[in-house]
């Protein structure tokens, strides 16, 4: 039979299983519990060093007078921020729906 303190348990238990301790890489955003897995962590460095390098090339090409790329090349970057925010609240939504379903009668 299931009772309130298994149930506690297994909930207890699931959240040891879910939490980590790596630090979440989140420069460009202000909520660090998004990223749930190193897959995810690796995921979001790669999407925010391209980012940097879109921003490092804009101010070469601005150095060297090249306005309509370094225009378009700040334009691919604020595309690919807000893709990547985007991508991080969906993630959130599925995260706290998953937390939802779980079998808890308290």
């Amino acid at each position: 039979m299931i009772t309130r303190s298994k149930l506690a348990e297994q909930l207890r238990e699931y959240q040891i299983r879910s939490k980590h301790d790596w630090a979440s890489v989140s420069l460009f955003s202000s909520t660090s519990n998004v990223v749930s897995s190193r897959v995810d962590v690796a995921i979001f460095v790669i999407w925010e060093l391209v980012i940097l390098a879109f921003f490092v090339f804009s101010a070469v090409s601005l150095y060297f007078r090249h306005l309509r790329l370094a225009i378009l090349l700040l334009c691919i970057m604020l595309l690919l921020l807000l893709s990547m925010k985007i991508i991080k609240q969906v993630r959130l939504a599925r995260k706290k729906q998953r937390r939802m379903l779980l079998p808890l009668s308290m």
